[in-house]
């Protein structure tokens, strides 16, 4: 399959953002299959995942059709930026001591993605 699935999702996500400079891939495979670890920039996570999470979810099953085109399983992770809206808080009030209150209706990225797993 020589990385054409990494390049297969640096052509759509690089189509999708503002900053495709800062567009990162990281491909591992492992004997589960292969895992391609993507890096945004904050400013275009939203891009990406789409309302619902639904563009992430078309391109998973897009990479998914890829890689059974090569017979391997192709997953995607989908790394939340340091900058993202789940970042510390950054007030006087932060001691490090505590959990980041949450609010009950946001997920984190990852179990936003696992909940789309059928």
């Amino acid at each position: 399959m020589a990385e054409r699935d990494q390049e297969f999702l640096e052509f759509v996500v690089k189509g999708l953002v503002e900053h495709p400079e800062d567009v990162k891939i990281n491909r591992t495979v492992d004997e589960m299959g292969v895992l391609l670890t993507l890096d945004l920039h904050p400013d275009d996570m939203g891009k990406v995942i789409g309302r619902s999470g639904n563009t992430a979810k078309a391109i998973r099953t897009l990479l998914r059709v890829v890689g059974m085109k090569h017979n391997a399983r192709v997953n995607l992770k989908i790394n939340e930026p340091a900058g993202g809206s789940h970042a510390a808080p950054t007030g006087s009030d932060w001691d490090g001591t505590h959990e980041v209150p949450v609010s009950p209706a946001l997920k984190s990225v990852d179990e936003a993605m696992e909940s789309l797993n059928l």
